[in-house]
């Protein structure tokens, strides 16, 4: 028994450690907290319009920004001019933490979805909304559990209580059962 309880704790650890490990963190001048996801998406929080370049390198098709633009710091228009120069698309979807809207939810899963925008570079301010919205994509799209998508979408930066109920909450009312 005692060693069956050991296989069973040791299995768990294992599950959440992949998981996590999945979330690949590093520096990127310009970029906030930066982690790499998989070979289609990267993620991050406030993103200088000069980094643009440097993430097109990293092989970025695409940039979706999750800013509200009366944001501090947030500077769209230099954003997407940015994008742009660098051969990138940018695809804005203003995504308030406070007021989370079901819309913006539903057009981030269409873009993240389009293997037109991938690989794609996902950000906001701090990679917090990034990381509720990634979890819904993860379970709605990939058909993750939600434990395993909640751990994930931590790794990312998701630490908001209020971003976690609606991304719990969004993804109730849109599982298909």
């Amino acid at each position: 028994m005692r060693f069956r309880m050991l296989s069973v704790i040791a299995l768990v650890g294992l599950v959440v450690s992949s998981t996590s490990a999945q979330v690949k963190k590093s520096e990127m001048p310009g970029v906030r907290n930066y982690s790499r996801v998989d070979a289609t998406v990267g993620c991050g929080g406030a993103v200088d319009p000069s980094a643009m370049s440097a993430l097109r390198k990293e092989g970025y098709v695409s940039v979706i920004n999750l800013r509200l633009p009366d944001e501090q710091g947030a500077d769209i228009d230099a954003g997407r001019a940015a994008a742009k120069a660098a051969g990138l698309k940018y695809i804005h979807l203003p995504f308030n933490a406070a007021s989370p809207d079901p819309k913006v939810v539903s057009d981030f899963l269409s873009a993240v979805a389009d293997k037109a925008n991938q690989p794609v570079f996902i950000h906001c301010g701090s990679a917090n909304r990034v990381g509720a919205v990634w979890m819904i994509k993860r379970v709605l799209q990939d058909g993750w559990a939600v434990d395993r998508a909640q751990t994930e979408a931590e790794a990312i930066g998701l630490m908001n209580p209020q971003l976690l109920a609606f991304a719990t909450g969004y993804i109730k009312e849109h599982k298909k059962q």
